[in-house]
């Protein structure tokens, strides 16, 4: 069985409007990498936000090169995103799958991120955790500033 991390966040936007979040391009570049979140520079972004689609999100962090690359695998707009994840030549992004749930709530939703990860990096999971609580927060600056 694979290791797993989970993390939890209360947004004030609609489940819809955090969902969109993942899948836009301009939207992905100001919370989920580059400077809300640390010392980096967004090279590239690409997506083809369908199931199969894939998606590279290419970073400089400390002058090299970091490709986080995925495939999606499920879109159910706005209740579940699911897709592989992994930065090439570091990990197997097949082995890894993250999945999110979106649950409307009376201030506005609810997201549970699910990241099951490659047995070959179960020693990094709370590094893991930590890396996606960031990466959430980060989320919900986002979103509050487009509120």
């Amino acid at each position: 069985m694979n290791p797993t991390v989970s993390v939890t966040r209360q947004y004030p936007a609609s489940s819809e409007e955090a969902f969109d979040a993942w899948l836009n391009p301009a939207k992905v570049g100001k919370w989920m990498f580059g400077p809300p979140l640390r010392e980096e520079k967004v090279l590239r972004m690409g997506l083809e936000p369908k199931v199969g689609g894939r998606f590279s999100f290419v970073v400089e962090r400390e002058g090299k090169e970091f490709d986080h690359a995925g495939k999606y695998l499920e879109i159910a707009r706005p209740e579940r995103l699911t897709f592989t994840w992994g930065v090439r030549g570091m990990s197997d992004e097949s082995k890894s799958r993250v999945s999110l749930v979106f649950l409307p709530t009376a201030e506005g939703c609810e997201l549970t991120l699910t990241h099951e990860l490659d047995p070959e990096w179960a020693d990094f999971a709370e590094r893991t955790r930590a890396g996606w609580e960031k990466i959430l927060d980060s989320l919900g600056r986002f979103l509050r500033q487009q509120g």
